[in-house]
């Protein structure tokens, strides 16, 4: 615990001190006022991460119902939190959250590719977040076990409501993407 006269004088960062940042070629994130850096992603999340934003790509001309954006796309949840999410989806009737620079309000959906470096990160830190900031789904992919789990809000909060695998066969689908169909074993690299 940090001493109240300590705490006092420990200043949390803000999106302007985000915006000022060098980038250097890895991501930026600031949670709680805390600067978060992670090293450039490897080759089997990035191709994973392309392949689920040609699937949403395909999706969304198809359907209009909202629009995806892939990392490096800033989302500002409040003045001391600010993301980079792997990819986010806002329906059309929230657009409004939608600037030129950024996305200022929970997204619908969160998607994260875990990697080592992320794991704990993706998975402890940046779940507790979304739920606080009221996104409605969060997905987190993890190439290396060829799985996905999806949190969903309840009464709640966030809910863990499956622990999808490649291996058996699984499809993912949500009532936020009405017609998406997503079969695992045909996004994962081999």
């Amino acid at each position: 615990m940090i001493p109240m006269a300590l705490h006092d004088r420990i200043r949390k960062l803000t999106y302007e001190d985000y915006v000022r940042i060098p980038d250097d070629g890895r991501r930026h994130e600031i949670i709680d006022g805390e600067h978060y850096v992670t090293a450039a992603p490897f080759i089997p999340h990035q191709a994973l991460s392309f392949e689920l934003s040609a699937r949403f790509r395909n999706y969304l001309r198809r359907r209009r119902v909202g629009r995806a954006f892939a990392a490096p796309t800033d989302v500002l949840l409040s003045e001391h939190d600010v993301v980079q999410p792997d990819l986010l989806f806002v329906s059309k009737e929230r657009t409004g959250i939608i600037d030129r620079k950024n996305v200022k309000g929970a997204p619908d959906l969160i998607v994260e590719i875990l990697s080592e470096s992320t794991r704990k990160y993706d998975g402890d830190l940046k779940l507790d977040l979304y739920d606080r900031y009221d996104v409605l789904e969060y997905w987190i992919f993890d190439p290396e076990r060829r799985n996905v789990q999806v949190y969903r809000r309840a009464a709640q909060g966030l809910r863990l409501l499956a622990d999808l695998s490649a291996a058996a066969g699984d499809v993912l689908t949500s009532p936020l993407l009405p017609g998406f169909s997503l079969p695992l074993a045909e996004i994962f690299e081999d």
